[in-house]
């Protein structure tokens, strides 16, 4: 797998690669979860759509809550579900053209039976890591592939990460637009690859966002984007799924199509 995004890097920076194709292997990379991620996804999305205004708790004594509180109630519900959640703020210092930052988002520890564990990542506010001004429409047709909520592994992410900001590269070129830094690989890998504090404590510091105005109204607005757009995302992904499924063949042929592309003519995405 990885072997066929270093492929598709190559590809998509010499802009020799139709979208389709990108479209189609982004859509066969999201549906390759192994059964333990496929189950915390499914488990994710529904426990996402069942989060009510009154489950919101602020959590940020500043006054800029940023969606915290959805990602406070959603890790409280994974715990109760059994899963070893927390939510994780992570912290970088800025280095050469990369400029320093801070990103929340949360975690799911998976223990396997011989002892070792694994870090599965969860940032529900996935799709805006990679906005771009003035997209070109191939590149917001890859942005629309992209899903809502991201659920999977660090390694499984950062090849991920390689494909969007070589076609958000490809999209700022076509438009004569310098890659901003904050879309830069460095700093989007930095994001969920920094040293970060692990919170999985719901008693200290909380207080019930029904008694918050200032800040809490941007988070509930937020809450309905996101269950709206997780809806939108699971009905296309339930027509989309049975025809990815399904033609392994076709996949096949396109992927040793990509192959041949490697010695072919340059043609425009």
């Amino acid at each position: 797998m990885h072997t066929l995004f270093r492929l598709l890097l190559i590809c998509i920076s010499l802009t020799v690669i139709k979208v389709c194709d990108v479209l189609m292997i982004l859509q066969f990379y999201r549906h390759s979860e192994d059964q333990y991620e496929s189950d915390l996804l499914s488990v994710v999305h529904s426990l996402i759509l069942s989060i009510k205004e009154m489950d919101l708790e602020f959590r940020n004594s500043s006054g800029m809550c940023n969606a915290s509180c959805i990602r406070f109630s959603l890790v409280k519900a994974l715990r109760l579900s059994g899963y070893d959640a927390a939510v994780c703020a992570s912290r970088w210092q800025g280095c050469g053209k990369v400029p320093g930052g801070d990103h929340e988002y949360i975690d799911v520890i998976k223990y396997t039976d011989t002892g070792t564990s694994e870090r599965l990542i969860i940032d529900i506010d996935f799709h805006s890591h990679f906005e771009i001004a003035r997209a070109v429409a191939s590149y917001d047709a890859i942005l629309n592939s992209v899903p809502v909520v991201y659920v999977g592994s660090l390694s499984k992410l950062k090849p991920f990460l390689q494909v969007m900001v070589e076609a958000a590269k490809s999209s700022l070129r076509q438009n004569s637009m310098p890659v901003p830094p904050w879309r830069s690989l460095a700093y989007l890998q930095s994001k969920w690859d920094s040293p970060y504090q692990r919170y999985d404590n719901f008693d200290l510091g909380s207080t019930d966002c029904s008694s918050i105005s200032f800040d809490h109204t941007q988070c509930i607005g937020h809450l309905k984007r996101l269950q709206s757009s997780l809806l939108s995302e699971l009905e296309g992904d339930r027509i989309l799924k049975p025809v990815i499924n399904g033609d392994n063949k076709k996949n096949s042929r396109r992927m040793q199509k990509l192959e041949r592309w490697r010695h072919s003519s340059f043609r425009t995405l």
